[in-house]
Protein backbone atom coordinates (compact mmCIF):
# COMPACT_ATOMS: atom_id res chain seq x y z
CA UNK A 1 0.00 0.00 0.00
CA UNK A 2 2.88 2.35 0.77
CA UNK A 3 4.50 1.58 -2.57
CA UNK A 4 1.20 2.22 -4.36
CA UNK A 5 0.92 5.60 -2.65
CA UNK A 6 4.44 6.62 -3.68
CA UNK A 7 3.97 5.44 -7.27
CA UNK A 8 0.60 7.20 -7.56
CA UNK A 9 2.00 10.44 -6.12
CA UNK A 10 4.97 10.34 -8.49
CA UNK A 11 2.66 9.69 -11.44
CA UNK A 12 0.44 12.59 -10.40
CA UNK A 13 3.52 14.79 -10.42
CA UNK A 14 4.31 13.72 -14.01
CA UNK A 15 0.82 14.97 -14.89
CA UNK A 16 1.57 18.34 -13.31
CA UNK A 17 -0.49 17.65 -10.19
CA UNK A 18 0.87 18.46 -6.75
CA UNK A 19 -0.20 15.27 -4.95
CA UNK A 20 -2.09 15.36 -1.66
CA UNK A 21 -2.31 11.69 -0.73
CA UNK A 22 -5.04 10.21 1.45
CA UNK A 23 -4.67 6.64 2.62
CA UNK A 24 -8.24 5.42 2.89
CA UNK A 25 -9.92 3.19 5.43
CA UNK A 26 -13.24 2.70 7.19
CA UNK A 27 -11.87 4.56 10.21
CA UNK A 28 -10.35 7.97 10.84
CA UNK A 29 -6.97 8.34 12.51
CA UNK A 30 -7.33 5.42 14.88
CA UNK A 31 -11.05 5.76 15.60
CA UNK A 32 -11.45 2.00 15.09
CA UNK A 33 -8.84 -0.42 16.33
CA UNK A 34 -8.74 -3.16 13.71
CA UNK A 35 -6.06 -4.97 11.74
CA UNK A 36 -7.29 -3.38 8.50
CA UNK A 37 -7.03 0.17 9.83
CA UNK A 38 -3.67 -0.62 11.44
CA UNK A 39 -2.41 -1.77 8.02
CA UNK A 40 -3.25 1.65 6.60
CA UNK A 41 -1.63 3.52 9.50
CA UNK A 42 1.51 1.43 9.03
CA UNK A 43 1.55 2.24 5.32
CA UNK A 44 1.34 5.97 6.11
CA UNK A 45 4.39 5.63 8.38
CA UNK A 46 6.33 3.85 5.64
CA UNK A 47 5.51 6.52 3.06
CA UNK A 48 6.54 9.28 5.45
CA UNK A 49 9.85 7.50 6.14
CA UNK A 50 10.61 6.88 2.48
CA UNK A 51 9.26 10.12 1.07
CA UNK A 52 9.08 12.92 3.65
CA UNK A 53 8.55 15.34 0.74
CA UNK A 54 5.06 13.98 0.07
CA UNK A 55 1.88 15.29 1.68
CA UNK A 56 0.31 12.04 2.93
CA UNK A 57 -2.07 11.24 5.74
CA UNK A 58 -4.46 8.60 6.99
CA UNK A 59 -5.99 6.39 7.80
CA UNK A 60 -9.13 8.29 6.86
CA UNK A 61 -12.54 7.72 5.40
CA UNK A 62 -13.12 8.78 1.80
CA UNK A 63 -15.46 11.66 2.62
CA UNK A 64 -13.00 13.08 5.13
CA UNK A 65 -10.27 12.86 2.50
CA UNK A 66 -12.12 14.91 -0.11
CA UNK A 67 -14.24 17.34 1.95
CA UNK A 68 -11.93 20.00 3.43
CA UNK A 69 -14.57 21.14 5.93
CA UNK A 70 -14.62 17.69 7.57
CA UNK A 71 -10.86 17.67 8.00
CA UNK A 72 -10.83 21.22 9.36
CA UNK A 73 -13.65 20.62 11.84
CA UNK A 74 -12.69 17.18 13.11
CA UNK A 75 -9.05 16.48 12.25
CA UNK A 76 -7.29 19.83 11.98
CA UNK A 77 -3.98 18.09 12.73
CA UNK A 78 -4.10 16.30 9.38
CA UNK A 79 -1.33 17.06 6.89
CA UNK A 80 -3.70 16.63 3.92
CA UNK A 81 -6.61 18.83 2.91
CA UNK A 82 -8.77 18.13 -0.13
CA UNK A 83 -6.88 15.01 -1.21
CA UNK A 84 -6.34 14.50 -4.93
CA UNK A 85 -4.64 11.09 -4.75
CA UNK A 86 -6.72 8.43 -3.01
CA UNK A 87 -5.05 5.17 -2.03
CA UNK A 88 -7.47 2.36 -1.24
CA UNK A 89 -6.64 -0.50 1.12
CA UNK A 90 -7.43 -3.20 -1.44
CA UNK A 91 -7.77 -3.62 -5.18
CA UNK A 92 -11.41 -4.61 -4.66
CA UNK A 93 -12.32 -1.41 -2.81
CA UNK A 94 -10.44 0.70 -5.36
CA UNK A 95 -12.22 -0.89 -8.30
CA UNK A 96 -15.64 -0.51 -6.67
CA UNK A 97 -15.02 3.17 -5.93
CA UNK A 98 -13.59 3.79 -9.41
CA UNK A 99 -16.68 2.34 -11.07
CA UNK A 100 -19.06 4.27 -8.82
CA UNK A 101 -17.22 7.54 -9.35
CA UNK A 102 -17.30 6.98 -13.09
CA UNK A 103 -20.98 6.12 -13.32
CA UNK A 104 -22.54 8.20 -10.53
CA UNK A 105 -20.12 11.01 -9.80
CA UNK A 106 -18.75 13.95 -11.68
CA UNK A 107 -15.15 12.77 -11.45
CA UNK A 108 -13.04 12.55 -14.59
CA UNK A 109 -11.70 9.03 -14.58
CA UNK A 110 -8.51 8.08 -16.39
CA UNK A 111 -7.35 4.56 -15.87
CA UNK A 112 -6.62 2.07 -14.69
CA UNK A 113 -2.92 2.69 -15.15
CA UNK A 114 -0.33 0.11 -14.20
CA UNK A 115 2.79 1.58 -12.65
CA UNK A 116 6.28 0.22 -12.10
CA UNK A 117 6.54 -1.83 -15.23
CA UNK A 118 9.34 -1.72 -17.77
CA UNK A 119 7.25 0.34 -20.16
CA UNK A 120 3.99 2.26 -20.17
CA UNK A 121 0.93 0.01 -19.88
CA UNK A 122 -2.56 1.47 -19.92
CA UNK A 123 -5.98 -0.15 -20.13
CA UNK A 124 -9.32 0.77 -21.55
CA UNK A 125 -12.43 -0.64 -19.96
CA UNK A 126 -15.36 -2.25 -21.74
CA UNK A 127 -17.85 0.49 -22.51
CA UNK A 128 -15.36 3.36 -22.39
CA UNK A 129 -16.51 6.46 -24.28
CA UNK A 130 -14.48 8.31 -26.89
CA UNK A 131 -13.48 10.89 -24.25
CA UNK A 132 -12.09 8.08 -22.07
CA UNK A 133 -10.04 6.76 -24.98
CA UNK A 134 -8.69 10.22 -25.82
CA UNK A 135 -7.80 10.87 -22.17
CA UNK A 136 -6.01 7.53 -21.86
CA UNK A 137 -4.11 8.16 -25.09
CA UNK A 138 -2.96 11.54 -23.75
CA UNK A 139 -1.80 9.97 -20.49
CA UNK A 140 0.02 7.23 -22.41
CA UNK A 141 1.86 9.84 -24.49
CA UNK A 142 2.82 11.83 -21.39
CA UNK A 143 3.98 8.66 -19.67
CA UNK A 144 6.09 7.60 -22.64
CA UNK A 145 7.64 11.07 -22.94
CA UNK A 146 8.48 11.11 -19.24
CA UNK A 147 10.12 7.70 -19.52
CA UNK A 148 12.05 8.83 -22.60
CA UNK A 149 13.35 11.81 -20.65
CA UNK A 150 14.67 9.48 -17.92
CA UNK A 151 16.59 7.29 -20.38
Amino acid sequence: MAEAAILAADFAQTLGINPRVAMLSFSNFGSVQHTYSAKVRDAVKIVRERRPDLAVDGEMQADVAVVPKLIEECYSFSQVRDANVLVFPTLASANIAYKLMHRLGSARIIGPILLRLGGPVHFLQAGDAVEDIVNMAAVAVMDAQTREGRS
